[in-house]
């Protein structure tokens, strides 16, 4: 039986008085996409910035590829593969949205010829190609999302954490980006998403893992986390969660 590419084993972290993360334990398989959800303030940033190496925790344990990567820093972790994106973006203003992609696939292309050619790939394979030589200072909020995507991509990771990607974004520039983020999964890249947007959440995740007050309260299939009374109640809402189970069964 495979083993799972990422594991989180009672992960706690307090500031001062709160604690943001309480005994959290999760697995994400090779090959899934997974969600977490839960409610503004639920720790959900706080526990990708604890498995990225942004920050450390109290205590438990971050294990990715086989390998405790509790304490490690976040340029050491990119370089085993698992990489984060932010919720909120901050491009390199001065550059180009071509050198600004550049920059991930610098950590593993020292040849700056190499890094702009996997660059350009990377936007071809998210649709930025038109947008290459345009200053990132001039995007959009979805195309600012979109080079967001495209820097952590060209770190050529083999674990993508996903921070509210969808944020911001009108329907449909979330219906362009959902089957960009299963072609991502079916090119080899595991995913770990944040979402707000309950749709998407339902359509592209495999298992949901669902935070509220620092604490998992509920995980499952996108059909059992739809009909959890906990879930409804501290999240969803009862006409949401009636609509999310239509999602589901589609």
């Amino acid at each position: 039986m495979a083993e799972p590419l990422l594991t989180v084993k009672g992960v706690c972290k307090s500031f001062g008085g709160l604690r943001a993360v309480d005994n959290v334990s999760a697995h994400v398989m090779p090959g899934e996409i997974v969600a977490l959800i839960g409610p503004n303030g639920a720790g959900k940033t706080t526990l990708f910035s604890i498995i990225a190496g942004f920050q450390q925790p109290d205590s438990g344990t971050i294990r990715f590829a086989g390998q405790d990567v509790t304490g490690l820093t976040p340029n050491r972790i990119c370089e085993l593969g698992l990489v984060r994106t932010f919720q909120i973006v901050q491009p390199f203003a001065g550059l180009t949205v071509r050198q600004n992609i550049a920059v991930g696939a610098h950590l593993r292309h020292a040849d700056r010829r190499t890094a702009l050619q996997l660059a350009e790939q990377v936007a071809a394979q998210l649709g930025m190609g038109a947008m290459l030589d345009q200053p990132a200072s001039g995007l959009t909020v979805a195309g600012r999302k979109r080079l967001e995507l495209a820097r952590a991509l060209a770190t050529q990771p083999r674990f993508l954490l996903l921070d509210e990607v969808m944020a911001g974004l009108n329907p449909s520039e979330i219906a362009e980006i959902m089957p960009m983020i299963r072609a991502i999964r079916d090119a080899g890249v595991t995913v770990l998403l944040i979402e707000h947007v309950m749709q998407a959440v339902m359509s592209l995740a495999e298992r949901i893992y669902v935070l509220n007050n620092g604490k998992l309260i509920a995980q499952g299939t996108p059909t059992e986390i739809s009909a959890d009374p906990q879930v409804i109640e501290a999240y969803l809402g009862h006409g949401a969660a009636e609509r999310l189970k239509q999602v589901a069964r589609a």
